[in-house]
């Protein structure tokens, strides 16, 4: 009878310490805030939120995976398509009279995990290449008619919006840092959209030489925002390098990114697909852990 005793006792006290295990573990991040633009909220990535639904947040995108990942105890994704470094601080207008307010009010004293994808939409930089360079691919199939556009007397514009987005993303992480100063915050870069060699015109329709300066433009936009991270006492987390052979050109559904055509069932054009951003989120869960 007293051995039946110990054992009941014994197994009580192992379901408890497993339970108070598995409760640590979930509480382990108290509160995640998620911040940042289209590339993180994953427009037309089903399923869609609705609040509000011009911000095209995806219940799909890498936060949310994340957070289920890590069984957070509290979540809050407040990215938004279209947004840059000023709509941190500044209510965001979005399609279908939305308004998201300014991503940064999300953040509390407990939140203890932050994630921030930005710097893509400063000075219309993601924009204005997906707006120009598939049009200009006629006038020079074989060249690079986008590098010479947004060359000025000798002066790629492109390269220069870049260094001027550095300073912009360290002025976002020291408010995050003051209004959160426990978190961990996680600074996350773009995943390929071009690959390293070859063409897709018909997914890609960038000029065959501007292949290569579309990488340029987004190793550089990388390296700003990891230089940005070191200095706002952050952490970096490359997804651009673990994205190799998953750009928009991949066939056999190992691409992360969408093409040229608009997809509402899937993704927008030129933007991560729900494989793209699972892929994504295993980026930061290695990171994370």
């Amino acid at each position: 009878m007293r051995t039946t005793r110990l054992l009941a006792a014994a197994f009580s006290a192992a379901i408890l310490l497993t339970g108070t295990a598995a409760a640590a573990s979930a509480a382990e991040v108290h509160h995640y805030v998620a911040l940042g633009d289209s590339y993180t909220s994953g427009p037309f990535v089903p399923v869609q939120r609705l609040d509000p639904l011009g911000c095209g947040r995806s219940t799909a995108n890498y936060p949310s995976v994340v957070a289920a990942a890590l069984h957070v105890g509290a979540f809050t994704d407040v990215s938004c398509a279209g947004a840059d470094t000023t709509n941190m601080t500044r209510p965001q207008q979005v399609p279908f009279n939305g308004t998201n307010a300014p991503q940064l009010d999300a953040l509390r004293i407990d939140t203890d995990l932050v994630t921030l994808g930005i710097g893509g939409n400063d000075y219309g930089v993601f924009g204005s290449l997906v707006s120009t360079c598939p049009g200009l691919r006629a006038s020079a199939p074989t060249g690079n008619p986008c590098e010479e556009h947004f060359t000025t007397n000798g002066v790629d514009t492109v390269a220069t919006a870049i260094t001027a987005i550095r300073p912009r993303i360290e002025a976002v992480l020291a408010a995050i840092h003051q209004r959160s100063p426990g978190a961990r915050v996680v600074v996350v870069g773009y995943p390929r959209i071009a690959p390293e060699n070859g063409y897709c015109p018909d997914v890609l329709p960038f000029a065959d030489g501007d292949y290569a300066w579309l990488n340029r433009v987004e190793s550089d936009l990388n390296e700003a925002i990891e230089d940005a991270a070191a200095d706002g006492a952050a952490e970096y987390v490359d997804t651009y390098g673990p994205s190799r052979g998953h750009d928009a050109c991949a066939r056999g559904g190992s691409a992360w990114i969408n093409g040229k055509d608009q997809n509402i069932f899937a993704a927008a054009a030129y933007h991560p697909l729900k494989a793209g951003m699972a892929g994504v989120a295993a980026v930061v869960l290695k990171a994370l852990r």
